[in-house]
């Protein structure tokens, strides 16, 4: 696994960088974003992942970690390749990406060339409860990023037995009819979630 490249920038185009490393060019496909601020010449270090098929060998290269993580979460979801994992970093942050599935909105991904209604739903499903870390932490004393209190919810219910899959479509549940104070407060919406579930519905440890 090649984790990440550094080296000198010998080619720029629309969605790739080739980037010497050692005297041996590296061809990395990039978002737009980072494209546009790379010049020939430049120092440039990407994070990046490597894809292994049949017919190629393809590096994805990315400015922070949390973007990679994004874009390999992305590529568990069914139906979703690199080129469109690529494709929804290129047109949300992820910052955007992380609000969308806590708020169980798949308009953001129907908007991305390639996605879509179905995988846009799948999206929001199967990336609930997973990406909310990778989200960056908002300041100031609102409290807890949105997204980022579902999750840890997600992580409480299953330290208490539930299955993450029951856990995640509980907290969805909770989270869409909860108002914003509760909705930023990890203790409020797992009272509220543990309400909905009720003793009846908890899944026994170990099958």
């Amino acid at each position: 696994m090649i984790s990440s490249v550094r080296g000198t920038a010998v080619h720029v185009e629309a969605d790739s960088v080739v980037v010497e490393v050692g005297g041996v060019g590296l061809h990395v496909a990039v978002t737009p974003q980072v494209a546009r601020v790379v010049h020939v010449g430049d120092a440039v270090t990407l994070h990046t992942t490597l894809i292994v098929r049949e017919d190629a060998l393809s590096l994805y290269g990315f400015e922070t970690r949390e973007e990679l993580s994004v874009f390999l979460h992305l590529l568990s979801v069914t139906g979703v390749g690199p080129k469109s994992a690529l494709g929804v970093l290129a047109t949300l942050t992820v910052a955007q990406i992380a609000d969308a599935v806590a708020a169980d909105d798949d308009a953001p991904f129907r908007r991305v060339s390639g996605i879509g209604p179905k995988t846009a739903k799948l999206i929001v499903v199967q990336l609930t409860g997973k990406i909310a870390a990778a989200r960056p932490a908002a300041g100031g004393a609102g409290g807890e990023a949105p997204a980022a209190v579902p999750a840890q919810v997600v992580q409480a219910l299953v330290g208490l037995g539930w299955s993450e899959r029951v856990a995640a479509d509980a907290v969805e549940t909770v989270v869409a009819d909860a108002g914003d104070a509760d909705r930023r407060s990890v203790p409020a919406l797992l009272r509220l979630t543990l309400a909905a579930l009720g003793p009846a519905r908890k899944e026994p440890v170990g099958g």
